[in-house]
């Protein structure tokens, strides 16, 4: 079987970076990379927050040229993401829609909850996690992603603007060059104590540190840290003190010439490696597992899971959206025994019912996030909580989703009780109109399955689900009576036959408890 060829951009804040792997049998190989200076923080974490056109000319090049190279070595998928930079851009969507029409490549903006989900995927590749917690930090030039995560996925986490081109902006006088001396020193180190990390380190009680990002990689090879056979360094905690002593005593250029910095490295480890310094610090970590990978090789694996399952579904995309969704609603303190068994009865419906509905993957994921949150709202009241619950969910991130899946999921929570969709409905209307077909279609399913929890003691063990000329018959698998899920049901299920046209009815088989 021919191998196939993927390749992952990220368009970051500090530079451009690509790499394009062959993968067969699960299993990848790299056979190129690059990385090309362009800072597009420079003009967006300023006061303008914009991009200049000459900005703008530079990345779109650079990914024009990309593109040729990868059209050249034969690339059957790639997926290109931007960070901060294009993500707080006043005219970040000018340059998006200029590298598609340019270029060809569709480059998504990704969150900082979908950066840390990327950057723990190429982490748990290289770091053996075992069965213990660890904080993890990656630092780009735009923002800091901090995150508590095992071996299953990440169970909190937090972004702060406080990237290396950032703050070498917010303390670099205009028309001046980079600053240096024990002043800008202090200044940086006063200015990182925004960062707190208690509940991370209180709550989860991680067990080690690793940091990653281009910043640390340097640093361990200025430290000379050992690096095991997968490359993977331990930098100790007293080094990068004595570092950033060493390196805030010299200058951007002497850092070039001494140290044999790139200059566009030179100038933003003193305030990257500051912000290691507190994070680790915060975590009373003693060394820094430093494993050398960052967002780009989170995609090649993200983009070998997806290819390795035939059916283009990725198991690993399900399972991370899955935790993301629950540390979400523990965060709202849900009823989670609740949400696991209306997401499965969802799903089961879902996949039960494929030809009636005609929905792929994407939404089968998206059902499964909004029927765990379904309740998150009740956190502020149960009182009209499925519009809590739309609000919570809209104005928060969840990794591996675009924020148009998320519209969807905060949508799905809305409708899960009360009013059916409505084009007067803001929360509906702004949707696409494929995202308004397949909410109602969604919606009417989740109705189904919350009404089957409607005690929240999981009284239906199983389900089984039959379309037939007079409706859905769903055969159940149930410990003890019906009787209130019944009612529930006659109530919730119209909508599911204003949709499909046909009514539900129920065939109850009581199993032994």
């Amino acid at each position: 079987m021919k191998p196939t060829r993927v390749a992952a951009i990220d368009v970051g804040s500090n530079a451009i970076r690509y790499v394009v792997a062959e993968v067969s049998a699960g299993v990848y190989q790299e056979i190129e990379s690059e990385r090309v200076a362009v800072r597009l923080g420079t003009d967006v974490f300023s006061r303008a927050r914009t991009f200049r056109e000459e900005t703008m000319d530079t990345a779109v090049a650079v990914l024009f040229r990309i593109r040729r190279r990868l059209d050249d070595l034969g690339i059957d998928h790639y997926r290109a993401v931007a960070t901060s930079a294009v993500r707080e851009a006043r005219n970040g969507g000018v340059l998006v829609e200029r590298v598609r029409r340019e270029s060809g490549i569709h480059l998504e903006t990704i969150s900082g909850s979908e950066e840390a989900r990327l950057v723990w995927i190429a982490v748990t590749n290289e770091v053996d996690f075992g069965d213990h917690r660890w904080l993890m930090m990656d630092l780009g030039g735009g923002s800091v992603e901090i995150s508590v995560a095992d071996k299953d996925g990440i169970l909190w986490s937090e972004s702060h603007t406080l990237g290396s081109v950032r703050m070498l902006q917010t303390f670099q006088e205009e028309g001046e060059g980079p600053p240096s001396g024990a002043a800008y020193q202090e200044l940086l180190e006063r200015y990182t104590h925004v960062l707190k990390v208690p509940r991370a380190v209180g709550e989860f009680r991680p067990t080690g540190t690793i940091a990653t990002g281009g910043n640390i990689d340097a640093l361990a090879d200025l430290a000379k840290a050992p690096r095991d056979e997968r490359g993977v360094a331990r930098l100790p905690f007293s080094d990068l003190h004595g570092l950033i002593s060493k390196l805030g005593a010299m200058t951007a250029a002497q850092r070039t010439s001494q140290l044999g910095l790139r200059e566009d490295r030179a100038d933003v480890i003193l305030p990257a490696s500051v912000v290691y310094e507190r994070v680790a610090q915060l975590a009373g970590a003693e060394e820094i597992v430093v494993p050398g990978v960052g967002v780009k090789e989170g995609l090649v694996l993200d983009l070998v899971d997806w290819i390795s399952d035939e059916t283009g579904h990725s198991t690993r995309r399900e399972h991370t959206i899955r935790s993301a969704a629950v540390a979400l609603g523990r965060r709202f303190q849900f009823d989670e025994v609740h949400g696991r068994q209306v997401a499965r009865l969802s799903l089961q419906l879902f996949d039960q019912l494929a030809d009636l509905h005609g929905l792929g993957t994407r939404e089968r994921n998206l059902l499964m996030a909004g029927a765990l949150l379904h309740d998150i709202g009740q956190f502020v009241s149960y009182r009209r909580h499925h519009k809590h619950s739309m609000y919570l969910i809209a104005n928060s991130e969840l990794p591996d989703m675009s924020p148009d899946d998320v519209q969807v999921v905060a949508a799905l929570a809305r409708y899960h009780r009360r009013s059916e969709p409505k084009t007067s409905h803001p929360e509906y209307e702004t949707l696409s109109k494929d995202d308004r077909k397949a909410v109602r279609k969604l919606a009417a399913l989740l109705r189904v399955a919350d009404a089957l929890d409607r005690e929240h003691i999981e009284r239906v063990a199983s389900l089984e689900a039959e379309w037939t000329d007079e409706g859905l018959v769903l055969e159940l698998e149930t410990r003890g009576s019906l009787t209130l899920e019944e009612w529930a049901l006659r109530r919730k299920g119209k909508m599911f036959e204003s949709v499909f046209g046909r009514p539900i009815r129920l065939e109850a088989n009581p199993v032994p408890v």
